[in-house]
């Protein structure tokens, strides 16, 4: 009898813990001058919620480039993948949306750290409500040059011509196109918010929507902006900002889901 008593209260208690969202951290970026600070307070955060997490999912880019050889990974993010491996260890599902930095994840992640790739957008129950999880790109974007980009990086022809390339100039053109990439931006930020009626991806959701009126929770990275928005009495977007300026994430108890910003040293976690 108390066996099954003390089996009941673990698994409320494992029930009960929170589900966490980030995405956009854009590690090795050679356009972040604080990469070493960023990547350091990312794992301090995971580190903070390993015992209070059931779930960790990240919602794409989380390298500002990545490919895998057959023999070979790009080098660095050693303290990031060991906590990712951390966490799946302890039983934390931890869940990995490619974005448009880091399209090319093979089986390394999930072999060799225990995540779990998604490579579309992902409808799924969490405590009783729907989430539509996605990274964000090519969403609602109709922009033809970013359009005809995606599908070239999505092109498995030209993965295999890009992996002929010997690492010492595959990577270190991949890192110098993501800094060209985001310097070109003023300050290498993205846009601010435009507004409902001009925001691709809420576009995008009020019509995806239309045709699935039971989703509660609409996320997403990509932006690099912090947006919570009520689209209707039950359903609620937002996109999760970044791991660069915001250090930002959501969290979902079961009731409740927040969307916040950790500071080392100032930031309770509940």
């Amino acid at each position: 009898m108390q066996q099954a008593i003390n089996k009941k209260e673990t698994t409320m208690e494992q029930a009960m813990k929170n589900v966490y969202f980030l995405s956009d951290a854009h590690l090795g970026s050679r356009a972040i001058p604080h990469g070493r600070t960023q990547e350091r307070r990312l794992v301090n955060f995971l580190d903070s919620i390993k015992d209070r997490a059931s779930a960790v999912y990240l919602l794409g880019d989380m390298f500002d480039f990545w490919y895998e050889f057959r023999l070979v990974v790009p080098k660095g993010y050693t303290r990031f993948l060991g906590k990712l491996s951390e966490l799946t260890d302890k039983g934390v599902e931890v869940h990995f949306f490619i974005g448009n930095h880091d399209i090319w994840c093979g089986d390394y992640l999930e072999k060799e750290c225990g995540v779990t790739i998604h490579r579309e957008p992902l409808t799924c129950e969490i405590y009783g409500k729907e989430f539509y999880l996605a990274h964000g790109d090519g969403l609602g974007d109709h922009d033809r040059k970013f359009k005809f980009l995606r599908a070239m990086f999505h092109s498995k022809l030209l993965q295999r011509m890009f992996s002929a390339l010997h690492p010492r100039w595959s990577i270190d053109f991949g890192l110098e196109w993501a800094k060209h990439s985001r310097m070109k931006r003023e300050n290498g930020r993205e846009p601010d918010y435009m507004g409902e009626d001009k925001e691709p991806l809420v576009l995008y959701t009020k019509e995806y929507l239309k045709n699935h009126p039971d989703i509660n929770y609409f996320i997403y990275g990509h932006r690099h902006i912090m947006l919570d928005l009520m689209l209707t009495r039950n359903t609620r977007l937002t996109i999760l900002g970044d791991w660069i300026n915001d250090f930002s994430y959501a969290v979902f108890d079961g009731e409740n889901f927040f969307l916040e910003q950790y500071i080392e040293g100032e930031t309770t976690l509940g």
